[in-house]
């Protein structure tokens, strides 16, 4: 994996409709960011930004860089160094102008997840693994939420569930919930999973 040595320098085609972004404030664990990039390619996100030294500087004595990201997101999916999220939507040829900006982190006051209504384009910020996010980027924010779980879930499954989360309700929306779309599932499975639901209709 090549890093991205000057930040901010990397221009990326913005999608026409319902572009979805991910921040992660600072990360340490390339297993996490590895494990984000695999999320991150499940649920179809544009682009992940990350910010500080960290995760750099222990991907470069990793061997294991991204391993947990099999799928090889990361060379589909921009994954950018970036100074700060304060600035976040003055890259304007990165984040769509109508993105709004979500904290997610264990904040007092913050909005449950569950009672979230996901906006159709979004910046999920995330707060390290070992800290939170500073409170300039909580303050510009448009909205924070936070996952109720007891205790707190690590980066990366933190990640998979505001995406699940979000994926869930627009299936509401869209009347999608009871119909089985069997040719995702077979493109999306491992080779060596061939299993069915038994059809007890036609016995």
């Amino acid at each position: 994996m090549q890093l991205n040595e000057q930040k901010s320098s990397i221009t990326i085609k913005r999608p026409s409709t319902k572009q979805v972004s991910i921040g992660l404030t600072n990360p340490k664990s390339p297993t996490n960011v590895g494990a984000v990039m695999r999320a991150a390619g499940c649920y179809q996100v544009d682009q992940v930004f990350y910010t500080g030294k960290r995760y750099e500087l222990a991907a470069k004595h990793n061997k294991d860089t991204l391993k947990t990201d099999t799928k090889n997101v990361q060379q589909k999916i921009p994954l950018q160094g970036i100074d700060n999220f304060i600035d976040i939507k003055s890259l304007t040829e990165n984040i769509s102008p109508n993105a709004k900006i979500i904290c997610v982190d264990l904040v007092e006051g913050a909005i449950p997840l569950p009672a979230f209504v996901h906006p159709d384009e979004a910046i999920y910020i995330f707060g390290p693994e070992d800290g939170t996010i500073k409170q300039a980027v909580i303050d510009m924010a448009d909205d924070v939420v936070y996952v109720p779980t007891v205790g707190c879930m690590n980066l990366a499954a933190s990640v998979n569930v505001l995406l699940y989360d979000r994926l869930a309700k627009s299936h509401l929306q869209q009347n999608k919930v009871q119909q089985t779309d069997n040719e995702l599932i077979r493109q999306s499975r491992d080779t060596n999973n061939k299993v069915k639901v038994k059809d007890v209709t036609s016995q």
